[in-house]
């Protein structure tokens, strides 16, 4: 799965707002439509992105397309974002320390208080 992708379907406002409506109940077209105050047709437009990432799948009911979160996808963005936290548990944050890989000679500067 491509994490950039994932984000940037869900980066924009509109996106993500539809989104969030979906991980709560299963939405249409029309019922997203109406809780968001925004056009039929833009949130299908809407919806064809965060189907594309593979964000969310359909179900059809009668007349209707029902869309739920893709479970997987989520795992998957969980564990890349619990990947970004253990990485800036690592980091070290000491002021004055340079850890710039194209510095010769780490440099520690002494603060005086």
């Amino acid at each position: 799965m491509d994490t950039a992708l994932l984000l940037k379907a869900l980066g924009d406002p509109t996106r993500f707002m539809i989104f969030q409506q979906i991980l709560s109940r299963k939405h249409c077209v029309r019922s997203l439509s109406k809780k968001l105050g925004i056009s039929e047709s833009a949130v299908s437009q809407h919806m064809k992105i965060l189907r594309e990432a593979g964000l969310v799948y359909g179900e059809r009911c009668g007349y209707h397309i029902h869309y739920l979160p893709s479970q997987d996808v989520l795992d998957f963005l969980s564990g890349e974002f619990a990947k970004m936290k253990d990485l800036s548990f690592q980091l070290c944050r000491e002021p004055g320390v340079c850890n710039c890989e194209f510095r010769e000679k780490r440099i520690v500067y002494e603060y005086f208080v």
